[in-house]
């Protein structure tokens, strides 16, 4: 994941995988992540992005750039006192056997998340679980 990433290439680009057309009577969660998946990443609004982690969609290239998002938006959301939490709740939510492989990032995402002081519980309560996760020394 440490690789620059092309933002102007949509998921199927970068993985080399168009999936097919979800059936007719599919719910509306599958018809998003498969039009989310023909996107340039680099268009993906955060809850867009969430939705994506939210399924497993993605994560090598969609994890850096919402761990981007994060970092860069902590300092000015834990100053105003209120921290939109879900797209931060996709992230740390992500399997910790995910961020084993990916240390510096979880690094980044300790880094942002530490600075947040205002979360909602149910938010908190998986900031903390995604902290105890992490291996000693990040």
């Amino acid at each position: 994941m440490s690789q620059p990433i092309d933002r102007s290439k949509s998921l199927e680009q970068l993985e080399g995988q168009r999936w097919p057309d979800p059936p007719e009577d599919t719910t509306s969660m599958v018809k998003n992540v498969h039009e989310l998946r023909r996107r340039p990443i680099g268009t993906l609004e955060p809850h867009e992005l969430a939705r994506l982690i939210g399924q497993n969609v993605g994560l090598p290239w969609l994890l850096p750039l919402a761990v981007e998002i994060l970092r860069d938006t902590a300092p000015d959301q834990a100053a105003g006192g209120f921290y939109d939490g879900d797209l931060l709740y996709a992230v740390v939510t992500v399997s910790p056997e995910v961020w084993a492989d990916v240390p510096e990032l979880a690094r980044d995402l300790k880094t942002a998340v530490t600075m947040l002081t205002d979360l909602s519980r149910y938010v908190k309560q998986e900031v903390e679980e995604f902290l105890a996760s992490l291996p000693e020394g990040i």
